[in-house]
């Protein structure tokens, strides 16, 4: 029966929820799915073909749970084992109240992941969920057991470590929990312990060698990290938290604006939807001043590479940071190497190899506004080579001051490996149509939030120099506005490249490709079929024929294929409506791109009689 009744839950649990309504428009009669997530309602067109393998699967679903509810009723009630613990562990009611919180919130896309580990028949493997803080682990561990049938709830056990909790304790208290039957056990917060890197073996080696399905998550990722290649490895199934694309953003948060992705994303913020921890103030969730992105940085990013090293190998990885480390500057090290980054990548998005191409641009763009309210001429009595040296001082100020705590370029190279290692920053090198060359280094931030906050704070600390103290405050506002639209526009290509990367299968590498003058924002090439596909990402909802120039020059369109083979589809990605043009270009709104990763399909395409040419991932 126990069986049975697990069984009946899994099936429940892949079948659609909600009901069929249809609607009389102009005399025809339309279907549509709708049901309610996240405590808000949804409606979906069922096109033709689509309403009776639904109406079969919602009626199954119905006869499932009523099955489902006659065998509940005849399983016997489970009482609980009394038992005393050293560590802080939860059972029985506690873990039913702990759940019920997060009944109804979406699940993040690698949430199938845990489950596929917790119902499996593998042993000797543990579950490590990890990654930077506020990207859902908790509440993933959370919705995991609130997913669960009675009879596997009874058999659960939750603990929230503890500073002050040692392995041995741990130990002591999962030999209780065995012996008392429990089978599955999450324990939170793990690498707070100390002695947990150097010690986390025996959760795989031991309980879950036992038959125990051991479910680790802790704040300090860099620490799994660390023990997967030592204590744990080949004996853990890792699952990322991170990277939050922007299809899982947009769906978990209800939010359908690139913009808003690009000010804000790269965590789920509590202010929007209560993922993680509950005491997180709203105002502290998101990335909404210099001041916040600092803090996050420090406590998600600085403490947590700090604290793991300190507690691997009784701190003998500190390698050439130990330093840093002893002098108590390690800390400031890596937020003032993060802010370097994207403040170095600012000054690439508004000099252009320090000619100001993007800042002659703007001030081009601010001449012809439409609106007669935001046409200015400010920028033009801006000598652009000063703006460009004002800002290179003010980073070469910054670089004196890393100087001045010794941090050197063997720091900065170890410091990136572990950004690398927690998945902030990812390296999508730019190539070159020439064969020989090697490719460029490109670093791309996971959080874009963290990145334009940091670049917007630099934006506004330049108006107020003395390069600009000609403006008026008006002048200010509306220079510094075009500025970070250049930013945003620049941001939006390097999100396209990084979910597009992320989704592309192993015969397939996205790259941007470089020409003595101009470059393609993307290039998707099918290494089997040999033949790829060529993009420019614009952040302007408008067609202009200047944005597809490169698309269809011939010269650059003859050396990419002699080196990628031919051009299978000729794409601008931008924030308009969907259009096909003559000349063979094809429009796509990028958002809609970003929801449709992995599998990227250009149904405008087909709709309109073309040739499908989009590329499949």
């Amino acid at each position: 029966m126990k069986e049975k009744i697990q069984e009946l839950e899994r099936q429940i649990a892949a079948l659609p929820i909600g009901y069929i309504s249809k609607k009389t428009i102009n005399g025809k009669t339309r279907y549509y799915h709708q049901w309610t997530e996240n405590g808000k309602k949804h409606s979906q067109y069922l096109r033709d073909g689509e309403l009776e393998p639904l109406q079969e699967q919602i009626e199954r679903r119905k006869g499932l749970q009523a099955q489902l509810k006659e065998l509940q009723a005849k399983m016997p009630k489970v009482r609980q084992p009394k038992l005393d613990f050293e560590t802080s562990v939860i059972v029985g009611k506690g873990l039913a109240a702990m759940s019920q919180g997060v009944k109804g919130w979406g699940l993040r896309d690698c949430f199938g992941q845990l489950e596929d580990y917790l119902y499996s028949n593998e042993s000797d493997r543990v579950c490590l969920v990890f990654g930077l803080r506020r990207t859902g682990k908790t509440t993933m561990l959370r919705q995991a057991i609130a997913r669960m049938s009675k009879e596997d709830l009874s058999r659960t056990a939750y603990i929230k470590a503890r500073r002050s909790d040692t392995m041995a304790m741990m130990n002591r208290d999962l030999k209780k929990l065995f012996d008392a039957g429990f089978r599955y056990v999450f324990i939170d917060e793990v690498t707070l312990m100390r002695d947990f890197i150097d010690s986390a073996a025996l959760f795989s080696d031991v309980f879950a060698a036992m038959g125990m399905k051991i479910i680790l998550s802790g704040t300090d990722s860099l620490g799994f990290w660390l023990a997967m290649d030592q204590e744990l490895y080949d004996r853990a199934k890792p699952i990322h938290t991170t990277f939050i694309p922007y299809r899982e953003y947009s769906r978990l948060l209800g939010i359908d604006s690139i913009d808003e992705y690009i000010r804000y994303g790269g965590t789920l913020r509590a202010g929007e939807l209560a993922f993680d921890d509950e005491d997180v103030n709203a105002q502290d969730a998101s990335f909404r001043d210099d001041e916040s992105t600092r803090r996050y940085i420090d406590t998600a990013i600085c403490k947590n590479i700090q604290h793991s090293l300190a507690c691997y190998e009784a701190g003998g990885h500190f390698r050439h940071l130990y330093s840093l480390y002893e002098a108590g500057e390690l800390t400031s090290a890596i937020n003032r190497i993060i802010e370097d980054m994207n403040h170095r990548f600012l000054l690439s998005v508004l000099t252009d190899d320090f000619q100001s191409h993007d800042l002659r641009l703007t001030a081009s763009n601010l001449r012809k506004e439409r609106d007669p309210e935001k046409r200015t001429e400010i920028l033009d009595h801006i000598d652009t080579e000063s703006v460009t040296q004002r800002l290179m001082e003010l980073l070469d100020i910054r670089n004196k001051e890393e100087q001045s705590i010794g941090i050197t370029d063997t720091h900065i190279r170890e410091i990136k490996e572990y950004l690398s290692a927690l998945e902030l920053i990812v390296n999508c090198p730019i190539e070159t149509a020439d064969p020989g060359a090697k490719p460029v280094e490109h670093i791309l931030f996971t959080q874009p939030g963290m990145r334009y906050c940091q670049a917007q704070a630099l934006v506004h600390s330049l108006m107020k120099d003395e390069t600009f103290s000609a403006l008026s405050e008006l002048e200010k506002t509306q220079a510094a506005g075009r500025i970070l639209e250049e930013v945003r526009g620049r941001m939006l290509e390097d999100i396209v490249l990084l979910e597009t990367m992320k989704s592309a299968d192993r015969e397939h590498r996205v790259f941007k490709l470089q020409f003595a003058v101009g470059e393609f924002d993307m290039v998707i090439y099918d290494e089997k079929e040999n033949c790829c596909e060529i993009f420019e990402i614009k952040h302007s909802g408008k067609q202009v024929p200047a944005q597809y120039r490169h698309l269809l020059d011939r010269e650059k369109c003859d050396k990419t294929e002699q080196r990628f083979g031919p051009i299978r589809g000729r794409y601008v990605l931008y924030r308009g409506e969907d259009v096909a043009l003559e000349n063979g270009v094809q429009y796509r709104n990028v958002e809609r791109y970003l929801n449709d990763l992995p599998e990227l399909n250009i149904a405008p395409a087909q709709e309109a009689g073309i040739e499908q040419t989009g590329p499949v991932l």
